[in-house]
């Protein structure tokens, strides 16, 4: 008895050490014609023996045998298709012809903003799509959801931000005229930044997104919660880029971003950058977007442009990109993102750190930026009367004056070129 089981579990050993390399480079009819063949020259049990070796059914290796015999007495049978005509399962979209429309209808409405969908308040996963769909008495799963939303040219995405606010009609015009200025100002050797405030950072041992190569298992440890600390409190950067330069100025500071707070980086700029890259200046071109603490409304930002025109002697022209389209300033583009690539992964721990970072950015183009801290505090909420407003020395320029303008120092009755 033990001889004969010996002689079995041998068999199907030996069937599965030929079946395993062979069923990588067989289609499915000559992998059952090999099965029905070797089930033939084992004989009694063969069947059998085979199934448990290959984990083919007896019920297709049975059929294969008959299909062999026919083979061997030379009869002619269809030898073009894998399958007989009509072999195998029907396709789940042929027996369920509502299926790709029902499933088409539980995505469409979420996207469309139909409250009326079951979906509307939830998650979009296979799983609950498939739930949703037996819901409509449709037998699917999750599996299949999924490679009938790839068949349908659906793929996972992410949000991406695109839209940027309405789109004034002038737009283009100014991107011309900031251009144009732009060049007009580099000809001449007169300076020319591009300022904004970065976003506000926590300070203390919060996560910060990205990656950086540490030991294997030893990922550094911060915060669960994003709560500010009330001690370490956070960091404001404001930048200036000095466009023609490809040089940088950061001013981190403690306490709120106003245009005071502003007008002190540009002014710090000057007086530790600027004045030395531009000894013969008399002009200064200054690129912002429209909002913020340099916005085109502000009146504070202009009273404190005035300040910064007396203190320098400068004339400073003032142009403002449209509304939303903030992104196109050179800073964002030229040195903001490559500080967020610098410090990606490592915990602002504190303003130290975070001037450290910034002060260390560097590209292969040659950016070099210089950062300090501003511990001065700037007070929120300040109001600039009409008399204030207009003892500002300022000239508005004829295409779109609220967004391109000059301010020279007080002393010039006619502030012109």
């Amino acid at each position: 008895m033990m001889s004969y089981y010996y002689i079995i579990v041998t068999n199907i050993e030996m069937i599965r050490g030929k079946y395993e390399p062979l069923k990588k480079i067989m289609d499915e009819r000559r992998c059952r014609i090999w099965a029905a063949t070797e089930a033939k020259a084992i004989g009694w049990g063969g069947v059998s023996m085979v199934a448990t070796a290959t984990g083919l059914s007896r019920t297709t290796i049975t059929a294969a045998m008959k299909e062999l015999n026919q083979l061997i007495e030379g009869k002619k049978i269809e030898i073009e298709k894998v399958r007989r005509h009509g072999g195998g399962r029907k396709p789940l979209i042929e027996k369920d012809p509502t299926l790709i429309q029902d499933l088409e209808m539980l995505l469409e409405p979420v996207s469309r903003g139909d409250l009326e969908s079951p979906l509307q308040w939830t998650c979009k996963s296979t799983r609950k799509l498939a739930e949703e769909l037996k819901k409509q008495n449709h037998k699917i799963g999750d599996r299949k959801v999924a490679q009938l939303l790839h068949d349908l040219d659906y793929s996972l995405q992410s949000n991406r931000k695109t839209k940027e606010g309405a789109s004034h009609p002038d737009r283009d015009a100014q991107f011309e005229y900031i251009n144009t200025k732009t060049k007009l100002f580099q000809a001449k050797g007169q300076p020319v930044i591009s300022v904004d405030s970065k976003k506000k950072e926590l300070i203390g041992d919060f996560k910060n997104v990205g990656k950086e190569w540490r030991p294997k298992g030893d990922p550094e440890e911060v915060r669960v919660y994003d709560f500010k600390d009330k001690i370490l409190g956070k960091g404001i950067p404001y930048g200036v880029y000095d466009v023609t330069e490809n040089v940088g100025w950061v001013s981190v500071g403690k306490d709120h971003d106003t245009a005071e707070f502003a007008c002190e980086t540009i002014s710090r700029w000057w007086r530790k950058m600027g004045m030395h890259h531009y000894a013969n200046a008399t002009n200064l071109l200054i690129i912002a977007h429209g909002g913020g603490s340099n916005g085109r409304r502000s009146r504070l930002w202009k009273i404190s442009l005035q300040n910064i025109a007396d203190e320098t002697q400068l004339k400073i022209s003032v142009c403002h990109f449209p509304p939303g389209t903030s992104k196109w300033n050179k800073i964002e583009h030229r040195m903001f993102c490559h500080i967020t690539q610098n410090w990606r992964g490592k915990p602002l721990v504190s303003h130290e750190v975070m001037v450290n970072l910034i002060g260390s950015t560097t590209t292969r183009k040659g950016l070099k930026i210089r950062a300090e801290m501003d511990d001065n505090e700037y007070q929120t909420g300040i109001k600039i009367s009409d008399k204030e407003l207009d003892e500002v020395n300022i000239e508005k320029e004829e295409f779109h004056g609220e967004w391109n303008y000059k301010i020279c120092p007080r002393e010039i009755k006619i502030c012109s070129s």
